[in-house]
């Protein structure tokens, strides 16, 4: 770390000063060079069809009806398998003897902290604002099937995973991607797919996995330490460059070192912001039953207010899936680091993910909107986003925002450093697993925390978050093919343990 840390830092604070100065002019110069290049990507990604007279983008189309092919293809395997998963994350299973870098429960810990983000509480008041209340129904519904997806994907990752000749591994859609059309005949496709994948991944993580949560970050540490008045209310570069050196003593040591601080962060930060909401909606009790009555009843309203029953869905599942990522393919990428033989037992362990994620941390910012927010009519004060969860905390407990910004804080933190290693395995694939090459990257990618805690590029972002999820089309289409291999693995892997096979059964 010394020597990686010395004058690249200084490069990262000389940069940092100097884009502030000229803040205002290089925001403008980015923006009109790359907005015309993120909107018409973005109007190609998530572009929109109508349906009963609502908009619906064919990418969260995609990834919906996906997430119910696997559920019922795979027999329902997030119930059946949910108790399996359960077990494996307590280490019932752990072979110290097989291949990879890290435990169950640190796999599942890290894909978590990239999924758990500012989303979770500014996104779900962004639905409920859009849909309604009946938004969190299909919010719950999504993140239920989106179960089945992950089990797919994250058994592929860990089955098709490349062992390096340091003892590390490497996994991905762009390895089974790669594999899947090799072993078909068409090499040339499968290389041109992963490929494809991995740059899409790289751009992506260097605005969705960074620089977005750097900004998120940033704003909310302002907020709750002075506003305006705040230390740094006027100098984002310093935060920036703290969080960047933060960041980069955790991704500098690899997976181990990122998984390690998950696995402690992740539980830290969930349960913290699952005990603060679980307090205000105790407080707002009375009003619980009508809450739940409301979500159940606006899903299938014909209120046109809020589009109605179609609104609500299509806000609801748009909401679930690009809060768990579910079809992009990117978490297969941290849990293709689990020590296993056994492909199937990762594919299970990663149904907690959007049921955490979704099913309980999303569900909990619904009920705490709909339980305190309508009731006291904060809806009607124009509040949005994570205004509006704040000022539900607040209703009840005046302080309570400062626990919901340190969990934002958190989630944007863990959020970043499980992106890192998304990244670097992308790069990893297209340039070498040397250490030059991923010390270059780790460089990169913390310069550019520096940066988007200095200035938002909206263009930037805009285009990474096109570029994140174009890469669900060829990942699902090689689910979808890959589909009958991982429903043999994963039924005779929960037979073998049934049948006291498979050592901890």
């Amino acid at each position: 770390m010394a020597r990686w840390g010395r004058w690249p830092l200084l490069v990262v604070l000389l940069a940092a000063s100097a884009a502030t100065q000229a803040q205002g002019s290089f925001d403008q110069q980015v923006e009109a060079l790359v907005r015309p290049l993120a909107d018409g990507l973005s109007n190609i990604v998530f572009y929109k069809v109508p349906i009963f007279g609502q908009p619906f983008p064919l990418i969260v189309l995609w990834l919906a009806v996906a997430a119910t092919f696997f559920t019922f293809y795979m027999g329902f395997v997030n119930i059946r398998g949910f108790d399996l998963a359960v077990r494996h994350v307590r280490g019932h299973f752990h072979d110290h003897t097989a291949t990879g870098e890290i435990s169950h429960f640190q796999a599942v810990a890290t894909a978590v902290s990239g999924t758990v983000g500012v989303g979770n509480i500014a996104g779900v008041a962004v639905a409920i604002g859009m849909g309604g209340p009946g938004a969190a129904f299909w919010l719950m519904l999504a993140g239920f099937l989106s179960m089945s997806t992950k089990l797919v994907e994250c058994t592929l990752g860990v089955k098709y995973r490349r062992h390096n000749s340091d003892g590390s591994v490497s996994g991905g859609p762009m390895y089974y991607l790669e594999r899947l059309f090799g072993d078909r005949g068409s090499p040339g496709v499968g290389k041109a797919l992963g490929v494809f994948y991995a740059l899409c991944m790289v751009i992506g993580c260097l605005g969705i996995g960074n620089m977005f949560q750097s900004n998120q970050a940033y704003v909310q540490f302002v907020g709750i330490s002075g506003g305006p008045d705040s230390f740094f209310a006027e100098r984002g570069w310093l935060f920036g460059l703290i969080l960047a050196v933060t960041v980069a003593l955790v991704i500098i040591g690899g997976i181990r070192s990122i998984a390690r601080v998950a696995g402690v962060l992740v539980p830290f930060m969930a349960v913290l912001y699952v005990l603060s909401a679980l307090i205000i909606i105790a407080m707002s009790a009375g009003h619980v039953p009508a809450a739940l009555g409301l979500i159940f009843s606006d899903a299938f309203s014909l209120d046109s207010a809020t589009g109605g029953l179609v609104g609500a869905m299509i806000v609801g599942f748009q909401r679930a899936l690009f809060s768990n990522e579910a079809g992009l393919g990117s978490a297969s990428i941290a849990h293709s680091a689990v020590q296993t033989d056994e492909p199937a037992s990762e594919g299970l362990v990663s149904l907690l993910e959007p049921f955490i994620d979704t099913m309980v941390i999303c569900m909990l910012s619904a009920l705490v909107i709909v339980a305190t927010a309508y009731p006291a009519g904060l809806m009607e004060q124009g509040l949005e986003g994570i205004e509006l969860t704040s000022a539900a905390f607040a209703h009840h407990v005046p302080w309570a925002p400062y626990p919901l910004a340190l969990a934002a804080l958190l989630f944007a933190f863990s959020t970043s450093i499980a992106w890192s290693y998304y990244g670097l395995k992308a790069w990893t694939y297209l340039f070498g697993e040397g250490t030059a090459v991923q010390l270059a990257f780790k460089f990169v990618f913390c310069a550019f925390i520096a940066v988007g805690a200095m200035i938002k590029l909206d263009a930037v972002l805009d285009f990474s978050d096109a570029m994140v999820f174009l890469i669900a089309v060829p990942n699902i289409l090689g689910l979808y093919l890959f589909a009958p291999e991982v429903k043999r693995e994963v039924n005779d892997y929960m037979r073998r343990v049934r049948a006291g096979e498979v050592a901890g059964a």
